[in-house]
């Protein structure tokens, strides 16, 4: 999953039922599932990648705690949500932040909160 030399933080989100998050992040955010450990279908663990963004999805996920959020840093943000926009709804529109970056965010079926993150316009 990460080449050699390379380090990185991989969130893993809460979910409470596999297939619905397969069909959100792959077939509505255009993710690809890059490994998958269930014997149901439902529960266990599916991982995705878009690019260089990658998450595992976790159900149950007991004792972590619930309703997380991860920010997801991209080159574009303006491109990021015309396109998810268009599949699902979005809690908040692109702005421009008063910290330099250009940023909008929306919710899995789940309650996790999906923050973008681009450079400003």
């Amino acid at each position: 999953m990460t080449s050699a030399g390379m380090e990185r933080a991989v969130p893993i989100l809460p979910v409470d039922d596999l297939d619905e998050a397969r069909r959100f992040y792959v077939d509505t955010l255009g993710f690809t599932v890059t490994f998958e450990a269930t014997e149901d279908g439902k529960t266990g663990l599916l991982g995705v990648a878009r690019g260089t963004i990658a998450l595992t999805l976790d159900c149950p996920m007991a004792g972590h705690g619930r309703d997380a959020c991860v920010a997801i840093h991209v080159e574009d943000a303006d491109r990021y949500f015309a396109e998810w926009s268009a599949r699902t709804a979005v809690m908040r529109e692109p702005r421009d932040e008063p910290w330099g970056a250009r940023t909008f965010d929306l919710a899995d079926p789940f309650g996790n909160t999906l923050f973008v993150i681009g450079p400003a316009a």
